[in-house]
């Protein structure tokens, strides 16, 4: 991966470092396909309040962030949070 798409993965480590309260628990995986780039975000079951934020605030701001960042690179970037269990995390049935 070049220091472009790096970028992304980066972003997202670095806000979720300071979120969490195990951040070595944190795992990031990135993908590309047709849609564009999908990053995955698994964290410990005791931070995942934290990163999902009152009402997915927190997750919503931290996909709007990664949005911009991809429309510097001319790539459509979304955020998927899965849950420790490995269910995939919806607020209002919108995917988180």
């Amino acid at each position: 991966m070049d220091n472009e798409q790096m970028q992304d993965i980066q972003f997202v480590e670095y806000i979720v470092k300071q979120i969490v309260e195990q951040p070595e628990e944190i795992k990031i995986e990135r993908t590309v396909d047709e849609m564009g780039v999908l990053i995955t975000l698994k964290v410990a079951k005791e931070d995942m309040g934290k990163i999902i934020g009152k009402n997915g605030q927190t997750a919503k701001s931290i996909r709007i962030l990664l949005r911009v960042i991809g429309s510097k690179n001319n790539a459509r970037v979304n955020l998927k949070i899965v849950e420790p269990d490995g269910e995939e995390v919806k607020v209002d049935g919108e995917d988180l």
